[in-house]
């Protein structure tokens, strides 16, 4: 009888383990998921948990085998921390241009991290992790887009063919202004053969932004360009 409720104890305590990185992970994917992200609600469980869970089996693996076998404690959530860059790399990979998968990638990892806080019994990193991952993603997403007004970015659309080539004399002819390009964005058009480019950028003050978009559309390729 005792041996049952020692193990009624500890399938509890996993339970608790994997539902509150079940629950934290939700609360990041959410904002992701709400953000339109490739990764979003339940990529972001299921990082979590399955990083609770690799702690998890690591320290029963650990309490119950180590007397046969030294084991490491932690080599099992060091896969996990180098692992989990793969996915992240997909969720940049699959927005071609654009950028903006760095933070979902980010988050990604991030989340497994506290997944495995969650899975060794640190409560209080995983609860307070989850706090600041998502305060980072909320409120200073916002403080974010301030500074981007204060620095004047602007968007620029340019309408081109369809190749490799024009990315980078498009990027080159900004790079020769001194112009700080902060995203590219593959935006389908409904030509054929056509593509749309936008670019987030901030222009020098040295430079009127008419003379470099009239040096863009002067770009063999390059169709129209406009600011939006």
């Amino acid at each position: 009888m005792l041996l049952s409720y020692a193990r009624i104890v500890k399938l509890l305590d996993v339970l608790g383990r994997l539902l509150l990185a079940l629950l934290l992970g939700g609360l990041i994917g959410y904002e992701r998921e709400s953000e339109n992200r490739p990764a979003g609600f339940r990529t972001h469980i299921l990082v979590c948990i399955g990083s609770a869970l690799v702690m998890v089996t690591s320290e029963f693996m650990y309490r119950d085998l180590t007397m046969e076998r030294p084991i490491d404690l932690s080599r099992m959530g060091a896969q996990v921390i180098s692992g989990i860059g793969f996915l992240g790399a997909g969720t940049i990979i699959r927005e071609g241009f654009n950028v903006k998968g760095l933070t979902t990638a980010a988050s990604l990892w991030a989340v497994s991290c506290v997944g495995l806080a969650a899975g060794i019994g640190f409560v209080e990193g995983a609860v307070i992790a989850t706090i600041l991952i998502y305060i980072t993603l909320i409120v200073l997403k916002k403080i974010e887009k301030q500074f981007n007004v204060k620095k004047q970015y602007k968007n620029i659309f340019i309408e081109a063919e369809a190749s490799a080539e024009i990315v980078f004399k498009l990027t080159d002819i900004f790079s020769r202004y001194q112009v700080l390009i902060k995203n590219i964005e593959y935006i389908n058009s409904e030509t054929d053969n056509k593509i749309i480019l936008k670019f987030n950028v901030r222009p020098p003050h040295a430079f009127r932004l008419e003379d470099i978009m009239l040096d863009i559309c002067n770009v063999n390729g390059v169709c129209k360009a406009y600011e939006k």
